[in-house]
């Protein structure tokens, strides 16, 4: 059972954060060439609070990476044209290709997180949403695309101070807005929807994975390195041998005999 208050600690990062950085990210770019070489498809998602650092994880995550093989999917408000179709449809338009990994900042849980709390959604559409989402991610993971779902967790505390670094600072005022305040002010609708999340959609074949992002820098390392685990127990790390044809070319014209 996951209890976010089990995610406060925030201990300062212990090792070097910037060489631990650095090798991980170099570990992520050699497991995407693998998706890319064996053809094999994931999604990455992050939800949690505002200004829990889903973008700067993100940042960190895709730095080393080839962009024609990634894209990142902000996610905000259906369009008019996507209210008007099932609230997974725009998702399934964004799901990744083979060799190509998907990258969800905010996701399909809206349905059960904002819509449910902000009253966006019916009672029976969002308690529907559970069984939807885990049939959806189900669907995903049975065709062979590999789903690793983060939950980046700080406290009111936290929030408050980064709140108001982005209050004061006039380039980071273009991160928040007003609905980042009406979240706040319903913090315990959310953890009760936040939980029954959890409890509701934590599965086998999608299970969730918390991280403690009170202090950032410890967040970002157990972020990408839970990131990198799951990506990497799912594909081939073994190289692909050379295609015969292309090496017998490639060695008479570099002169390799």
């Amino acid at each position: 059972m996951i209890k976010l208050s089990d995610y406060e600690a925030a201990h300062d990062y212990s090792g070097n954060f910037d060489a631990d950085l650095a090798a991980l990210q170099e570990r992520l770019a050699r497991i995407q060439v693998a998706h890319i070489c064996h053809g094999r498809r994931a999604i990455v998602m992050f939800e949690g609070w505002d200004a829990a650092g889903k973008g700067g994880a993100i940042q960190r995550l895709t730095a080393r990476w080839d962009p024609r093989y990634y894209e990142v999917h902000p996610v905000g408000a259906p369009t008019a044209e996507e209210k008007g179709r099932h609230f997974l449809w725009r998702f399934w338009t964004r799901l990744p290709m083979d060799g190509d990994i998907a990258v969800f900042d905010r996701s399909w849980y809206g349905r059960v997180l904002v819509e449910r709390v902000e009253g966006f959604a019916i009672e029976t559409d969002w308690k529907r949403g559970y069984d939807e989402i885990n049939e959806f991610e189900a669907q995903q993971a049975d065709s062979g695309t590999t789903i690793v779902k983060l939950f980046l967790h700080i406290t009111q505390v936290e929030q408050d101070k980064r709140l108001k670094d982005r209050l004061q600072d006039p380039w980071k005022r273009w991160k928040t807005g007003l609905e980042d305040y009406r979240n706040r002010s319903r913090r315990e609708d959310y953890l009760d929807a936040m939980h029954e999340m959890f409890k509701r959609t934590d599965t086998r074949w999608a299970p969730w994975t918390v991280i403690d992002g009170n202090d950032k820098k410890s967040a970002r390392i157990a972020a990408l390195t839970a990131i990198a685990d799951r990506l990497e127990a799912h594909v081939s790390m073994a190289p692909p041998p050379v295609d015969p044809a292309l090496e017998k070319v490639a060695r008479k014209a570099l002169g390799l005999g």
